[in-house]
């Protein structure tokens, strides 16, 4: 498996509700059957496939990502269901229920390109050092501006108070 054919995995992997997945006719489409097969196998064995491995999309969902990837409406030749997206643990699993070759070493590469994604997040640490450093200089900022910030809560909250009584000046007539 060479780098070439893990790039085009790669732009099939989104991120919805913070997870990230594959939809079932991408899916069908790399392992060369329609995605009406693909989820008839899937919904013959749905108990390997709990909500954390599965779930259809929204339409808003896929709206979203149907505007996100560039691709038409629905309507003539599209789609008549929601899709399905799987995750990286979905995937895995449809490698046991479709039993080809060609399921198999799909899988195999879907996997790799799944790893080399979760490795190059997790050697992103420069950003957390960064948003590390970020938190200190504003905290030291908060300590050094405090007296400013709290004469700034004791004005507002002198403005939001019920006025005080004025004081007379003068002589009382008693009228």
């Amino acid at each position: 498996m060479n780098e070439d054919k893990l790039m085009p995995i790669q732009d099939l992997i989104y991120e919805i509700r913070g997870q990230k997945v594959m939809l079932d006719s991408d899916l069908a489409r790399l392992y060369e059957i329609e995605t009406k097969l693909l989820n008839k196998a899937v919904k013959r064995n749905i108990e390997r496939f709990p909500g954390i491995f599965m779930f259809q999309l929204t339409e808003d969902e896929f709206d979203t990502l149907r505007f996100q990837i560039g691709t038409s409406n629905k309507g003539k030749g599209g789609r008549r269901y929601l899709p399905y997206v799987f995750t990286e643990h979905g995937v895995l699993m449809l490698s046991s229920v479709l039993n080809s070759k060609r399921a198999i070493s799909v899988n195999v590469e879907i996997m790799v390109t799944f790893i080399n994604l979760r490795q190059f997040v997790l050697s992103q640490s420069g950003t957390s050092e960064q948003i590390a450093e970020l938190r200190k200089l504003l905290m030291l900022y908060i300590e050094t501006n405090d007296k400013r910030v709290n004469d700034i809560i004791i004005a507002l909250n002198n403005l939001i108070e019920k006025p005080k009584e004025p004081r007379r000046i003068g002589f009382y007539t008693g009228d």
